[in-house]
């Protein structure tokens, strides 16, 4: 029984479509979103409780500096992830780059290759923009995210530290 969910599985992998993601899908891709909260959750102390979104997935869909697509096998709709093209710091030698978020994949399809095709089309679609460097955000303890990042090419480059103050008031006199 097993064995034939994972030959299902397989097969499936080989007709995995990315696509554009189109207004039909913002249910679907909201649902994402939270998946992806979800998911960083751990890693963040400092996200609100509750109820939160990271993107607006409406206006992504429509503006010309991002590219928002779905992985899908048949219809159904199993990852996400976007490009936006952003303006690089004046003293680097690119002028843009092309920021990637929003990497989603259903938990049943991790490990499977999905989250590569994302990237994979998201990186020629910011070749064809003209764009020759890609970034991304990873929480720094976030060791499966990290390995299958470097395993695609990206290499670790500025870590964002952080400090609450509310944990350590020894500096006050």
């Amino acid at each position: 029984m097993l064995f034939d969910v994972r030959k299902e599985i397989l097969c499936k992998m080989e007709n995995i479509n990315v696509r554009k993601a189109v207004p039909a899908d913002l249910e679907i891709l909201l649902g994402f979103e939270q998946g992806v909260i979800e998911a960083e959750r751990p890693f963040d102390t400092t996200l609100k409780e509750g109820l939160i979104h990271y993107y607006d997935i409406a206006a992504m869909m429509t503006a010309d500096h991002v590219e928002l697509v779905v992985a899908e096998t048949g219809s159904e709709i199993i990852g996400s992830g976007y490009a936006r093209i952003e303006a690089a710091k004046p003293y680097v030698k690119h002028a843009t780059y092309a920021y990637l978020g929003f990497m989603y994949v259903r938990p049943d399809y991790r490990g499977k290759g999905v989250n590569g095709k994302i990237v994979a089309a998201l990186k020629e679609w910011s070749y064809l923009q003209g764009i020759t460097e890609m970034r991304l955000d990873v929480y720094s303890d976030n060791e499966t995210a990290l390995r299958a990042y470097r395993k695609m090419g990206f290499v670790p480059n500025l870590v964002e530290m952080k400090m609450d103050l509310n944990d350590d008031p020894s500096f006050l006199v």
